[in-house]
């Protein structure tokens, strides 16, 4: 990632990879000291690269993270199935390690039960919590429906540019690693989790996402203590490489840094 430090890391006997990007120097100074680090987290089967352009945008605002966790990209296979705790607590291991104080955590779909169960666990790192395309619909819980889901999405609402990068790391990942976590995935209760979360949480999904439809975003949302729901018109399910600006600027407002410019219209908030 251009622009970016790559470094290897490990905690708990697993292994990832962080890409750190600091913010601009006139940003750290007019900065509060303890202000928070933006950390972005991939969902099953892909890695840091689907989440570059939102990297890059965010680092011009905030100290930006985003890590490549076990088993994923080109980090190494664990021996054993990871569960959503294990990459939860991985996270804040390898946080922990670089001195990296507050940080607000981002997850696009398997990667928001990442950040969800993240925040449960030290909520008092976590000022916000964002998550884009959660997943897994509580009525659409079978893999048939999630693999037409993923389907639809391909072929009706991404670009050939966010489903290469998709469908590369699936390759990457390896089918062995992605059915052992996609287990994971689906019994996870993330409609359930969000009741115990004191942290306030943005839920953020495409407005024509199939596989993180609107009511199901609305339930999470409701669940949540201090939730709220944006809406980018015109994304799919990788809303953050597909409508970049937008989901920028949603962050930004509902973490309380400065704007992206993009114009506020484009955004549907509940």
């Amino acid at each position: 990632m251009k622009g970016a430090v790559a470094t290897d890391v490990e905690a708990g006997g697993l292994r990832g990879r962080m890409y750190a990007s600091r913010a601009t120097p006139a940003v750290r100074a007019e900065a509060p000291a303890e202000s928070p680090t933006i950390v972005l987290i991939h969902g099953i089967g892909v890695s840091h690269r689907y989440l570059v352009r939102l990297h890059q945008a965010m680092a011009r605002m905030a100290d930006t993270i985003s890590i490549d966790l076990p088993g994923f990209g080109s980090t190494p296979r664990p021996d054993r199935q990871l569960m959503v705790a294990d990459q939860a607590a991985f996270i804040h291991d390898v946080l922990d390690k670089a001195g990296v104080g507050p940080r607000v955590l981002v997850g696009h779909s398997m990667g928001a039960q990442f950040v969800l169960e993240a925040a449960l666990q030290r909520p008092d790192q976590v000022p916000q919590v964002v998550l884009m395309g959660p997943v897994v619909d509580v009525r659409r819980r079978t893999l048939p429906r999630q693999m037409l889901a993923l389907a639809q999405d391909a072929v009706l609402y991404e670009t050939p540019g966010s489903n290469a990068l998709v469908f590369s790391d699936y390759l990457r990942c390896g089918p062995l690693w992605y059915l052992k976590e996609l287990r994971v995935m689906m019994n996870y209760r993330t409609e359930e989790r969000i009741r115990g979360l004191v942290t306030p949480v943005m839920v953020l999904r495409g407005a024509s996402d199939p596989i993180a439809t609107g009511e199901w975003c609305r339930i999470l949302t409701r669940r949540a203590p201090a939730g709220t729901l944006v809406e980018v018109p015109g994304s799919g399910h990788v809303v953050q490489h597909t409508g970049t600006a937008q989901v920028v600027d949603a962050i930004s407002s509902f973490t309380g840094l400065p704007g992206s410019g993009a114009p506020e219209q484009v955004l549907n908030r509940q």
